[in-house]
């Protein structure tokens, strides 16, 4: 359970990020970007449900949601990092 919970809850932050107008990690997903807000919200209360089952109701929805922020804050670092259009990267 615990695995599953912190799956869904990157998977879940990958799918909101993915349906960002900012994101360049893959540009085509926008087109399906209410599609991808649907699929992160289910993602969201399959790992609520599942943190829950696996540690409790205060620390499973503590644990779930601490993973969800933890995709939702990397996932915006490893796209500035990756090189862009041109091969220029945004930092370093």
């Amino acid at each position: 359970m615990t695995l599953l919970y912190l799956c869904c809850s990157l998977l879940a932050a990958s799918a909101f990020y993915a349906a960002t107008a900012h994101q360049r990690l893959r540009p085509s997903l926008r087109a399906h970007a209410r599609a991808l807000r649907w699929l992160g919200t289910a993602l969201c209360g399959v790992a609520l449900t599942a943190g829950i089952a696996a540690l409790g109701p205060l620390a499973g929805v503590s644990s779930a949601l601490t993973a969800l922020m933890l995709g939702m804050v990397a996932l915006p670092y490893l796209d500035a990092w990756r090189p862009g259009p041109g091969g220029t990267r945004d930092v370093g």
